[in-house]
């Protein structure tokens, strides 16, 4: 697979990719039930893609498990509580623990307490968003 959009076979070249990404500028997007999402990472990284997730008290990925692509993923919670669905078993996981899994793979992540919010980053390779 190429990765190519049309316009990039008659653009020209491009100036030297910025190596900082501004928090500021990064693109976030709501989904799922009180939860967000921010990109990390630029757009045009093939192998590897980062995002800041946020739950709000009771948030979730959303009420049924989940599949998109078939990257290699990782959850790092970074702060709360929160549960990991992976094929119907369930892992309570709190600050710093981690779960990975394929994301094609039925998955469902929710902050657990009902009275906190959680934070996590999820790295994946190659990137499905």
């Amino acid at each position: 697979m190429l990765r190519l959009n049309v316009g990039d076979l008659f653009a020209q070249a491009a100036s030297p990719t910025q190596p900082v990404l501004r928090f500021q500028d990064a693109k976030g997007v709501a989904f799922g039930e009180g939860a967000s999402k921010i990109k990390l990472t630029p757009a045009h990284f093939d192998h590897l893609e980062l995002l800041l997730g946020h739950f709000e008290p009771s948030g979730s990925t959303g009420v049924e498990p989940y599949t998109h692509g078939d990257s290699e993923e990782v959850l790092l919670v970074i702060a709360g509580d929160v549960e990991v669905t992976i094929d119907g078993e369930t892992h309570a996981l709190t600050a710093f623990d981690s779960v990975h899994y394929r994301s094609s793979r039925p998955h469902r992540v929710a902050e657990s307490t009902g009275t906190a919010e959680a934070r996590v980053l999820w790295a994946m390779s190659p990137p499905t968003y």
